[in-house]
């Protein structure tokens, strides 16, 4: 029990920051973006904890257990996204808003706004409801209650933290998450690595395939899964949240540097302690494979730690992924067709209260894939043909036309569904041919349109 006790203090210091926080939370930008006043340190915890979720824990250790190193090919896009947001991460601050949709509007037209905000809540809420499942799957394996148990307490406590203070809450805690995450995974290695016996022990029991660039995967899998990933991080709502949400045009770029570097370290780490587990542990649920390390791999102490750290990051990315697309509602949606003149209680009383609706939505998807590896491929897939190459449009290309994004938003999202709906015919992954429309549809449709007026391009260069 004391892996349960360690997990419920450290969740109680969670709502005991989010409520000292509440207190700060007077207007929509305190809610939204953390009052713009966050500085570099506190940027590069918040995104490396809301990026490092049960994505990589969960999805990318399963694909590591099933694969071996072959795994980091879920995270190389990642981090080729970064690189290329350092390039942006300035003008994006510097344009001051809320949401990806404020971008999609000031870039194209009100209907692009609309298209990104549906975009995000299917997406985003997909997110939302696998880390609800983790969660769940580490009640599960630490307290021996059922999953659905651990599912339903897991969305509880995310839903009414991320209630609390909005943005403020979650940056701060944030930083804390990814102390503790860090710490847990870096002294987690040694300990398995001694308990397989040393690298010796862990290449003797696995084939191959394992240590070799690509292993069993084609070139064409390989990419089917950096690409998701990539395409998402590149566009990535709660991403561009932050940069909003920093202090200045250089706090935001300065934050991305570090950002990088921890990803890479965590990233690679996960997998490696992934593979170190497959040799200890076989027959057991690929996904459950650093959870079952960590619980039965290491010492109590330890083992205490670490999963206080995978609690931190599933909690910290489930509470992102929902505040994200509450935002996208209230402020592309309601603020910007409804009620223009809403007070500042009325935005965050009705943001408030489309967490809590967003989160039940969430939750109720949980029954929708049996793999949190499923879930993350269809909703990285989704968000990133869908949205990312009309934002990144925004940004490099001044002959992108209205027309063109909302074409490429459109048929990216009917292909993605459409193409999950047939079982991905061919084997062949969704994103391609999603993306490769999406693609046509912008290029070719904004070339074939009249060319935007200045005043459209210019507040992106």
């Amino acid at each position: 029990m004391v892996y349960f006790w360690t997990i419920i203090a450290y969740l109680m210091i969670l709502i005991a920051v989010g409520a000292y926080r509440s207190k700060r939370v007077k207007t929509q930008d305190d809610f939204m973006v953390a009052g713009r006043n966050l500085s570099a340190k506190v940027l590069v915890g918040t995104l490396l904890a809301t990026w490092i979720g049960s994505g990589s824990i969960i999805a990318g250790a399963g694909l590591a257990y099933d694969s071996g190193f072959p795994a980091l090919w879920f995270n190389v896009g990642v981090w080729a996204a970064i690189i290329i947001l350092y390039l942006i991460a300035g003008r994006v601050r510097r344009f001051a808003q809320y949401t990806v949709p404020d971008i999609l509007e000031a870039r194209y037209n009100a209907t692009a706004r609309i298209l990104g905000t549906i975009v995000t809540v299917i997406a985003y809420t997909a997110i939302v409801s696998y880390q609800f499942r983790a969660g769940g799957m580490v009640l599960n394996l630490v307290t021996g209650i059922s999953t659905d148990q651990g599912i339903i307490i897991t969305a509880l406590f995310v839903i009414g933290y991320t209630v609390l203070a909005g943005m403020i809450s979650v940056a701060y805690t944030d930083v804390v998450n990814g102390i503790i995450m860090i710490i847990g995974l870096i002294v987690a290695f040694p300990f398995l690595l001694s308990s397989a016996g040393g690298w010796e022990g862990v290449i003797s029991r696995l084939p191959e395939t394992h240590f070799q660039p690509l292993g069993e995967l084609s070139l064409l899998q390989a990419a089917g899964y950096a690409l998701p990933t990539m395409l998402l991080l590149l566009g990535e709502s709660g991403m561009y949240q932050r940069f909003f949400s920093a202090k200045d045009e250089n706090t935001a770029r300065r934050s991305v540097i570090g950002w990088i570097v921890g990803t890479i370290i965590i990233e690679t780490l996960i997998v490696v302690l992934a593979v170190i587990g497959s040799s200890l542990f076989t027959d057991i649920d690929s996904e459950m494979v650093i959870l079952q390390s960590v619980r039965y791999g290491l010492p109590v102490f330890i083992g205490c730690i670490t999963l206080a750290a995978i609690v931190a990051v599933i909690v910290s990315t489930a509470d992102s992924f929902l505040l994200v697309p509450s935002t996208n509602l209230i402020r592309d949606i309601y603020q910007r067709f409804i009620n223009p003149d809403a007070s500042q209680k009325q935005i965050i009383l009705y943001s408030r209260i489309v967490v809590v609706g967003l989160g039940i939505i969430a939750f109720v998807q949980v029954r929708f894939f049996e793999k949190i590896l499923e879930m993350a491929i269809y909703a990285y897939t989704i968000y990133g043909v869908g949205i990312t190459p009309a934002v990144m449009a925004a940004f490099f290309w001044k002959r992108a036309t209205s027309t063109g994004a909302v074409a490429a938003i459109s048929s990216a999202v009917i292909i993605t569904i459409l193409w999950e709906i047939l079982g991905q015919p061919f084997e062949i992954p969704t994103v391609y041919p999603a993306l490769i429309m999406s693609l046509l549809l912008l290029i070719g449709v904004s070339l074939l349109t009249p060319k935007p007026p200045e005043e459209k391009w210019k507040q992106f260069s």
